[in-house]
């Protein structure tokens, strides 16, 4: 499963990740974790919310990091 995720940092990826694909990113992580491709109606909420903090994690870790060669992006 995890295997389909990608590195969204440049200069691997030429530019700046997409919320889609940050989004891909954290289910796929999601799903690796919690061993459920699709959770039961009974873990949905707590599977999704697991994704939507993990995006959001993601989209902070890339924003803030600093890789040599590249600008880091600017607040705003």
């Amino acid at each position: 499963m995890c295997r389909s995720i990608k590195t969204l940092r440049p200069p691997v990826l030429p530019e700046e990740a997409t919320e889609e694909e940050i989004r891909a990113a954290a289910l796929q992580y999601v799903r690796k974790v919690s061993g459920f491709r699709a959770p039961a109606a009974h873990n949905r909420e707590v599977f999704e919310r697991a994704v939507e903090v993990i995006a959001q994690a993601t989209a902070e870790l890339l924003a803030d990091l600093e890789v040599r060669g590249t600008a880091r992006r600017e607040a705003g």
